[in-house]
């Protein structure tokens, strides 16, 4: 790509979002869901995207727009909170599809902190543990990591090594905590991390782990290519003593992590529509705009054909998403459901990135013309809540009746 030095190739005009719904598949939400949803859209159109890019570029997390995700009753991701009022899980999906056709950190960052961390309080904690910390986590007071993966263990997460054995420290009762956590979102810049370890029963439990507690060592990781506005950790705990009153009492084995984990992967399958939305959208603004050849770009039979495409897979992965959001609203959804809607969302997803950084030519490997960075960071979504492997696993099982995994 041959440009003058110092000279940026301009950035084609994205400053009104195309409402895409070729299908009519979100035509029946209500008046109170398309409020929520578009109070995402203008977050995203006017504090988001003014400012993502250089965030992502330098590898810093966005502060500001943290404590205005808090002031806006986003931070939450949908969880219900006491004193909040209910989101439905429509409504929360058409968020997060917003919110990732923004950026896939600010997404990420909703989906740890209310999806993940604030999630399993409000699923298994206690009375006191919901009263003590899920307000100040939906006001952002408090920011919370989900600490599960291990640098040994990601797939096979319920073989986790990290332990929890009981003990007494200074009269006070509790548990020491030993293992290693790795890719865990805010574990290195947050306040608190729901550490999952095997305790003396052999069972996975839930622990509340102040990151600033003794033996508590987190380190950013480095070197990400993918959602680079939100930092993951590789976390040690050594000797890490925790008070008896931060066991989550409602986890008691690994089936109740896999209970969070369930609530979460539809939200995945959402946000990847996002990135799917947001790859279409700079591909119908760069046609229109871009003249090679005396026309647009958009007047070519091979672009047509390329757009066509890309809205046929949108279009497909929308109505998978809404359909499964309605079964999991009248309590229907199923594991494998959740997983195909996953699988096959974001696999559309990559398939639409793939198209639209492909007709943007040299341009679309630019920041400010956004391909590129949803590009990278549907990597991301690809592989965490479970990977594509994964997800056909559990999909082969239920076709199969066989387990080819465990």
């Amino acid at each position: 790509m041959t440009q003058t030095p110092g000279v940026t190739a301009p950035a084609y005009d994205l400053s009104q979002p195309l409402d895409i719904d070729f299908a009519g598949a979100f035509a029946d939400a209500t008046e109170e869901e398309r409020a929520h949803q578009h109070k995402v859209r203008r977050f995203v159109q006017e504090e988001v995207l003014p400012v993502i890019a250089d965030h992502w570029e330098r590898y810093e997390i966005p502060m500001d727009l943290v404590k205005r995700l808090a002031e806006l009753d986003l931070l939450r991701d949908g969880v219900d909170v006491p004193g909040l009022p209910h989101v439905t899980p429509y409504a929360e999906g058409l968020a997060a599809m917003e919110m990732s056709r923004g950026d896939g950190s600010v997404a990420t960052i909703c989906g740890v902190q209310g999806g993940l961390a604030l999630q399993s309080i409000v699923m298994l904690g206690s009375d006191e543990q919901i009263e003590k910390y899920a307000g100040p986590m939906a006001r952002g007071e408090i920011l919370g990591a989900f600490g599960l993966t291990e640098p040994t263990h990601g797939s096979d997460s319920v073989a986790l090594e990290t332990t929890a054995v009981a003990t007494t420290r200074d009269g006070v009762e509790g548990y020491v905590i030993n293992g290693e956590k790795k890719w865990i979102g805010l574990g290195s810049t947050g306040d608190i991390t729901v550490v999952w370890a095997r305790g003396e029963d052999g069972q996975v439990h839930g622990y509340i782990v102040p990151q600033d507690s003794p033996g508590y060592e987190a380190t950013t990781i480095r070197g990400k290519v993918s959602l680079r506005a939100i930092h993951q950790a590789h976390i040690v705990l050594n000797d890490v003593f925790v008070p008896a009153e931060n066991l989550l009492p409602k986890a008691r084995s690994f089936k109740d992590t896999g209970r969070v984990l369930f609530a979460t992967r539809l939200g995945v399958a959402w946000s990847a529509v996002g990135h799917a939305i947001a790859c279409y959208e700079s591909a119908v603004a760069y046609s229109k705009q871009r003249v090679q050849f005396g026309r647009p770009l958009a007047a070519s039979q091979m672009v047509q054909e390329r757009l066509a495409q890309m809205l046929s897979t949108l279009t497909q992965i929308q109505l998978l998403v809404k359909q499964m959001t309605r079964l999991a609203e009248s309590g229907e959804l199923t594991g494998p459901q959740a997983s195909i809607a996953k699988y096959s969302c974001t696999r559309g997803a990559r398939q639409i990135a793939q198209i639209a950084r492909d007709m943007l030519g040299g341009n679309g490997i630019l920041l400010e013309n956004r391909v590129a960075r949803h590009f990278a960071d549907i990597e991301a979504l690809h592989t965490y809540e479970g990977t594509e492997s994964m997800q056909a696993l559990i999909i082969g099982r239920e076709i199969t009746g066989v387990s080819a995994f465990a």
